[in-house]
């Protein structure tokens, strides 16, 4: 962490020059002159006048990337070219580390210790990891009849579309960019009209690394225009988003309205995190699901918001987490000392209220929390919540919540778990906390989810997929797994 304190961020937040102009073909674009206020929810202060893109700017940014593909260097690049260039955005991502951290805590409330810790070091390390591998991949030559020659090659599959969310706008940018940048693909990047200042940094960083112009466009507007502009665009061969459920089956429509490209989803989670009374370690599996639907305020499509708890434990974890639910320190996001900073906005805040004011009527016990906090800040402030005497039935159980919100539901015995565990229309993530360690095999092995956690949560690297099951998505982020998104097979058959 950069050692500075809670005033000198403040210092550093208001020489903060920050420009809300597109970055297309490798150069910044006012686009058609519209704006719109990027507004900070840690105090609810104009941050920039950032461009606010519509058809026109997806138009010009597609018809960049689809030059810089074409006729462009860099998918004839020789892939460690390719992987070099990524070494550099990734040290280039590194030496302005701090001014990413403090844009990004600005833009969505992020503790600004989380921004620099865990941000800026998982979007370094994600360019760094495609950069490494951009030459190390190897098409194949099947034994096949002896007079001919079989080749399966992978090519690069055009031009990309990433449309990416506001709770890790350089994290979850970054692991779609980088893969694709390294199979050779060009990309038109949209973030979140909540968080466009640090994806705007990241294309004109990418342009002083080296990348031609028009491999990485950065095109700034809200879902319904400048995303369904590059949804539905021919040129744009495919289509990377995380987000909602909703705005996916959106984008599937696109797809089909249009050229039929091919659309990766990572939606949305309401992640079951199983505690069993074998449990190693009860304290700490407490302390790890009150980290788990607290950290990032909850703004987790993993986050564990259903607490499914041996009926015979749950009274002692349920306190354990309510007690330091009441320790947590919610604060300005720009204080080092804050462990929970400010929901995304105040439009976010509200539908967060109003799932918890509907687990009230609908009968759930508010143990910790419910109310917004620090009104006087101006910011879009909640205390950490806790229900439990939820039932499955219940809105807290089956909607995703999106901040921080937790359910407690009990259990019985294992069978019933499981049958909790996927009663869900999404599939992303679980956790189970058990000594046995046949019961963690057949049930990491029962539980529809994409990612699975024993006797931890959210650990892991980018040596290992990421997506869901079900109504959480298809295909993978991070790993090699992730270059299947960006590239397409070619047979190539020589009769000899």
């Amino acid at each position: 962490m950069l050692e500075l304190t809670h005033d000198e961020w403040l210092s550093r937040a208001k020489e903060l020059d920050l420009s809300g102009f597109h970055h297309i073909d490798g150069a910044d674009e006012p686009g058609g002159g519209a704006t719109y206020a990027a507004v900070s929810p840690r105090d609810g202060q104009v941050l920039a006048q950032v461009a606010d893109g519509g058809a026109a700017e997806a138009d010009a940014a597609v018809a960049a990337a689809r030059r810089a593909f074409d006729a462009g260097p860099w998918p004839r690049l020789a892939p460690a070219d390719r992987g070099r260039a990524l070494l550099r955005l990734a040290d280039l991502l590194e030496e302005r580390r701090d001014r990413l951290a403090l844009t990004v805590s600005l833009e969505m409330g992020k503790p600004i210790t989380d921004a620099y810790d865990i941000e800026l070091r998982a979007a370094v390390n994600t360019f760094r990891f495609y950069g490494q591998l951009a030459d190390k991949l190897t098409d194949e030559s099947p034994h096949t009849v002896p007079d001919a020659l079989a080749l399966v090659t992978r090519e690069p599959a055009g031009v990309v579309g990433a449309v990416v969310p506001w709770n890790f706008p350089l994290t979850i940018a970054s692991w779609k960019v980088a893969p694709a940048l390294a199979a050779g693909c060009t990309v038109v990047l949209k973030p979140s009209e909540n968080s466009p200042l640090s994806a705007l940094q990241l294309g004109r960083l990418a342009t002083e690394a080296g990348l031609p112009p028009g491999v990485l466009n950065v095109v700034t507007g809200d879902g319904p225009t400048a995303g369904r502009a590059i949804g539905l665009h021919p040129d744009v061969d495919v289509l990377a988003f995380t987000g909602s459920t909703a705005v996916g089956r959106h984008f599937l429509r696109y797809a089909a309205d249009s050229n039929l490209k091919r659309v990766w989803l990572e939606l949305g989670g309401k992640s079951p995190n199983i505690i069993l009374p074998d449990a190693p370690d009860l304290e700490k599996a407490a302390a790890t699901a009150a980290w788990g639907i607290f950290f990032n305020q909850g703004e987790m499509c993993t986050a564990p918001s259903r607490l499914l708890v041996h009926t015979s434990v749950a009274e002692r974890v349920t306190e354990a987490i309510v007690r330091r639910a009441g320790e947590l320190r919610v604060g300005d996001p720009l204080d080092p000392a804050t462990e929970m900073g400010a929901l995304v906005g105040e439009a976010h805040l509200g539908r967060v209220l109003d799932h918890i004011d509907t687990g009230t009527s609908e009968g759930a016990r508010l143990r910790a929390g419910g109310a917004r906090t620090l009104t006087d800040t101006g910011g879009s402030f909640l205390q950490p919540t806790v229900f439990d005497a939820v039932n499955p039935g219940m809105r807290l159980a089956r909607e995703e919540i999106f901040g921080p919100v937790l359910s407690v539901l009990t259990f019985d015995d294992l069978d019933e778990a499981v049958a909790l565990a996927n009663a869900t229309e999404y599939g992303l993530a679980a956790g189970l906390w058990t000594s046995d360690l046949s019961t963690a095999h057949r049930v990491s092995r029962a539980l529809k989810a994409g990612t699975v956690w024993v006797n931890c949560y959210e650990e892991g690297d980018l040596t290992v997929p990421f997506g869901g099951m079900k109504q959480s998505g298809n295909g993978r982020d991070k790993s090699a797994h992730a270059l299947e998104k960006y590239t397409e097979l070619k047979t190539t058959w020589i009769q000899l």
